[in-house]
């Protein structure tokens, strides 16, 4: 099977636009437009605003007609061309609820809200649409509770980017006045399967009347795909401060001292050490889980607001950046109890993994 590459001209980075649903996918139904107009046209526009105003970038879209492609088919355009970073867009609906209204980006990963596993099931239905389904995706149900078991701890190598980057979005989106619903996790197939930093936007809810004329009217669209594309150059800008690091020798997780304390944490607090320090020892070959709750280009100060008031928090440094943590167990069932109570101020938040003082990554595939 031939993949389309619509864009090809050779530069340094490749972000690959992807405009949900198409042909027989209408996705969500607004009063007078489908979603699939609305990805498509605010995707266009959104790679139009890249292709023109930055240079050593490659478009390439997943669609750019009114036509009907598979959810691995999408991963699969970007991963056969090597993209560094893939856009998914996206319009909204919930039903009997139209006075809801908002953005929200997601990232790969279990939902920790019913309401977020009901944007799953409807953007991973439209796989009822394609020929031989059950046997393409291994018997999963996108209706089926039971099925999005397998995005418990499914984590890749760049979920911290796509948080970066999905954060970034939702702040951008504060700008054309609209509601922010924040940066969710859920199983979503089509990011399932890329290998690069990935998000799925949700632009707004096409079941709630004003933000269906909005999102229809070509100023929503251009102040849409303008707040994606503010967020793009500034993840791209970071992205390219880190490549200057990579030229160097690449930094390594920071492990304490011989002489420092390597189990209670409470020991960090005992002295006049800030209580932000790098990540403790656990026994060889053992797993130790924490939680990373954000990253900055800065060292912060142990009583950074950022923290939000979390105590014993720590830190490692990786790629020239500072990521924090919060709790610490071998056990797997502990720390997600952990990882649970505190969703509700750190959203983005996500499981990670030390192995000999050394930061372990999780595949998804």
């Amino acid at each position: 099977m031939s993949l389309p590459v619509l864009r090809a001209e050779e530069k340094n980075f490749t972000v690959v636009i992807d405009a949900g649903h198409g042909g027989k996918d209408s996705g969500a139904k607004g009063r007078t437009i489908y979603e699939k107009a609305i990805n498509l046209s605010v995707a266009i526009k959104l790679g139009n605003l890249i292709a023109e105003n930055q240079d050593r970038v490659k478009v390439i879209y997943t669609r750019k007609t009114d036509r009907f492609i598979g959810l691995d088919e999408r991963a699969n355009i970007a991963n056969h061309n090597k993209a560094d970073l893939f856009i998914s867009i996206h319009a909204n609906a919930i039903k009997n609820a139209s006075h809801i209204s908002g953005t929200e980006t997601f990232t790969l990963g279990l939902a920790n809200s019913k309401e977020n596993q009901e944007v799953a099931k409807r953007e991973n239905s439209a796989i009822l649409l394609e020929d031989n389904y059950l046997q393409k995706y291994e018997g999963f149900d996108p209706n089926s509770t039971e099925s999005y078991i397998i995005f418990e701890f499914m984590q890749n190598t760049h979920m911290e980017q796509s948080i970066n980057l999905a954060s970034r979005i939702q702040k951008a989106f504060k700008g054309t006045k609209r509601n922010d619903r924040g940066v969710k996790q859920a199983g979503l197939l089509v990011l399932r399967k890329t290998s690069m930093p990935s998000v799925l936007v949700e632009l707004g809810f096409l079941t709630n009347s004003e933000e269906e004329r909005f999102m229809k009217s070509a100023d929503g669209q251009n102040k849409l795909a303008k707040a994606i594309y503010d967020a793009f150059v500034a993840y791209k800008h970071e992205y390219d401060k880190r490549q200057n690091v990579a030229a160097t020798p690449a930094r390594k997780v920071t492990s304490p001292p011989k002489d420092s304390p390597t189990k209670a944490p409470a020991s960090t607090t005992a002295s006049a050490a800030p209580k932000t320090t790098t990540t403790t020892q656990a026994k060889k070959n053992v797993l130790l889980y924490k939680i990373q709750i954000l990253t900055s280009e800065k060292k912060l100060p142990a009583n950074s607001k950022q923290f939000k008031g979390y105590k014993n928090v720590s830190f490692y440094e990786e790629n020239g950046l500072y990521k924090y943590t919060y709790g610490e167990s071998t056990d797997l069932t502990t720390i997600k109890a952990t990882h649970k109570k505190i969703q509700k101020d750190f959203k983005g938040a996500f499981i990670i993994a030390f192995k000999d003082g050394k930061r372990v990554r999780q595949n998804s595939k």
